[in-house]
């Protein structure tokens, strides 16, 4: 186990923490890192034996899809069927504390959806989960950094002590400005429903989709 420490200002340091971070990915292994609502753990979404590993690592039931995480809206497409209403959305909040839940990319493995066909994406507004991202080149998991119903990491010590070694990779940028999961919204055929309250209300995103 080690952990990482990054800043805001994007120094050498940080970058050469993350490139090491992303060599860990690249290699299947599970890594926490920030956001702006919890820390995450997260794994690449396109090793299913990583992902297996990260849902044991947090015991987590395999009944229970997963979120990605990408870096910017053209790369939503490698996981997640672009239409108007998820564009608004795109366009309005992220990044930032929300994730859209919409109709799955057929390339997605089935184990990170829990065989739906539908998928969570979200940009996180986090420096250093956005550069973890861009120099992986591709979407990762972006689930929180805890055992399952457990408390949500807001900082690292938290992280730590739900995980341990069992995460070889801690990125540390200190609280999360948020401090609470993103709000969940899913569309489907044009409707709305949300499935988690969070920063981002419901009147806020039926504003944006009616506008």
């Amino acid at each position: 186990m080690r952990i990482l420490k990054c800043s805001n200002e994007m120094d050498e340091t940080t970058m050469k923490n993350i490139a090491m971070a992303v060599d860990d990915l690249s290699k299947g292994k599970l890594v926490v890192y920030p956001t702006e609502t919890v820390y995450g753990i997260t794994a690449d979404i396109f090793n299913q034996k990583a992902i297996k590993n990260l849902y044991l690592t947090k015991k987590r039931p395999f009944d229970m899809p997963l979120t990605v995480a990408v870096s910017e809206k053209d790369m939503v497409e490698t996981v997640a069927i672009m239409t108007n209403p998820v564009e608004k959305l795109i366009d309005a909040f992220l990044p930032g504390p929300l994730t859209i839940i919409t109709k799955k990319n057929p390339n997605v493995p089935d184990i990170v959806t829990s065989m739906s066909q539908n998928v969570g994406i979200r940009i996180p507004d986090n420096k250093i989960a956005i550069e973890l991202i861009k120099q992986f080149n591709g979407p990762i998991i972006a689930t929180s950094a805890n055992l399952h119903s457990h408390p949500d990491s807001t900082n690292i010590e938290m992280a730590t002590k739900n995980f341990g070694d069992f995460v070889n990779t801690y990125l540390d940028n200190g609280q999360c400005t948020l401090g609470k999961p993103s709000t969940i919204v899913w569309m489907a055929n044009n409707a709305v429903e949300i499935i988690r309250q969070g920063e981002i209300t419901q009147k806020q995103i039926e504003d944006v989709l009616n506008a």
